[in-house]
């Protein structure tokens, strides 16, 4: 009966190990503003026709315009997500890649940023101990 239990325990275990769900990713797409009108679309119609089934925020002000994209549980990268085809005013469909400036994975770039930080952050621990051992008498 033991060895029954811990039969039992090790293959759900094991399975809850192997079911691996695939996590949401964040894309960042930046906008040129001249680009846009020069092909007669705007930002918020680019949102429009990706806010049906994506949750997406857009930003603009004196920066450039960007669209940050969360698509759950997906297999995407920048380059797919780069093919989907955008609708513009003039009944033209066009690559988001053709019309956006910049398409980032934010996802993949989060592990890099990290790193980045922690090392950013570890030297100005660093320069503040420099700065104390060469004050103090």
């Amino acid at each position: 009966m033991k060895s029954l239990g811990i039969l039992i325990i090790t293959l759900f275990l094991s399975l809850s190990v192997s079911a691996e769900e695939t996590e949401s990713k964040t894309f960042l797409v930046i906008f040129k503003s001249k680009e846009l009108k020069s092909l007669n679309t705007s930002l918020k119609d680019i949102q429009s026709q990706f806010s049906s089934k994506f949750k997406t925020r857009s930003y603009s002000g004196n920066s450039e315009l960007a669209l940050i994209i969360d698509i759950p549980k997906c297999d995407f990268d920048a380059c797919f997500l780069g093919q989907f085809l955008v609708s513009r005013d003039e009944g033209e469909d066009m690559k988001l890649q053709e019309i956006a400036f910049r398409l980032i994975d934010m996802t993949a770039n989060k592990k890099s940023l990290d790193i980045f930080l922690t090392a950013f952050e570890a030297s100005q621990k660093k320069d503040k101990n420099d700065k104390r051992n060469t004050t103090a008498p």
